[in-house]
């Protein structure tokens, strides 16, 4: 029997990356999942969104774990469409335990250069989406009596300042009080929320050339070889990326009965970036 056996839990930003990560991880550890992804390509960012058959492919990896799955598509930024997405979930699979706040989007620029178009599709979904995730899931957590885990996806950015990253920055470091609030709040009903803080990691939101060419702007062309001394440096490991299950697996952790008495807690799997 998996460390999550008979738990529902919803994750955003499901189709790929971190997101598909999770869901197929607890799925491992025995939940059933409602994914949810936007699905489309969104404003301002430098490359693809997810696509419809991304989030199918979630689908899949879950079902081939033998557990449920109830996938929609809805903007985080779109609080009705979240809740509707939450009520859709809670009536297929008959309850909520888990919530995952994964949802995300990152484009590095100078700060001179961030236009209000820029900032604002970075917090409303970042900091903004974490919360019309959340705040739907609050009631059923609470009248269910049982308790409950939010774990929101922060950033190595939330706990200290990078250049170039001011609006996502900002956002990041937002979730972090966000979470600590509501632990205050929701801990009389055991309900526990935490962050966990991931490093640099080779999705799509850091795998392509844009962010590349960040590092040096002068260069025509930047490969990820030509800046993978600038990911070295930011570690005390030797090693410059992180991959998705190791966030995966500290959400596990963190949602499991290993971590019950854990709240208000900010977990770096970062290779030691934020003490450097």
């Amino acid at each position: 029997m998996g460390l999550l056996e008979g738990k529902v839990a919803l994750i955003t930003g499901a189709a790929r990356g971190q997101g598909r990560s999770h869901a197929t991880r607890l799925a491992e550890e025995g939940a059933d999942i409602i994914a949810i992804d936007i699905c489309r390509d969104m404003e301002t960012m430098v490359y693809p969104g997810p696509t419809p058959e991304d989030l199918q492919h979630t689908v899949k990896l879950v079902e081939a774990e033998g557990k449920r799955i109830v996938a929609i598509q809805a903007d985080v930024r779109d609080a009705n469409a979240m809740s509707e997405a939450v009520k859709t979930g809670v009536s297929k699979l008959g309850r909520i335990d888990i919530v995952c706040a994964n949802a995300g989007v990152l484009t590095s620029c100078p700060a001179p250069e961030i236009t209000p178009e820029k900032w604002a599709v970075t917090v409303d979904v970042c900091l903004t989406g974490a919360w019309n995730t959340i705040s739907p899931t609050i009631p059923y957590l609470i009248d269910q009596g049982d308790g409950g885990s939010i774990v929101i996806t922060s950033s190595t950015a939330g706990l200290k300042g990078h250049q170039g990253l001011a609006h996502y920055t900002a956002a990041k470091h937002g979730v972090v009080g966000l979470a600590r609030s509501l632990a205050g709040e929701l801990g009389q009903h055991n309900i526990r929320v935490n962050t966990v803080h991931p490093t640099a990691m080779l999705t799509d939101m850091v795998n392509n050339p844009h962010l590349f060419q960040s590092f040096l702007p002068d260069k025509e062309k930047v490969t990820l070889e030509d800046v993978q001394p600038f990911f070295d440096a930011m570690s005390m490991l030797p090693n410059a990326f992180i991959e998705p299950v190791d966030i995966s697996n500290a959400i596990v952790w963190l949602t499991s009965p290993m971590a019950r008495y854990v709240t208000a807690a900010a977990i770096p799997v970062d290779l030691g970036c934020t003490q450097i």
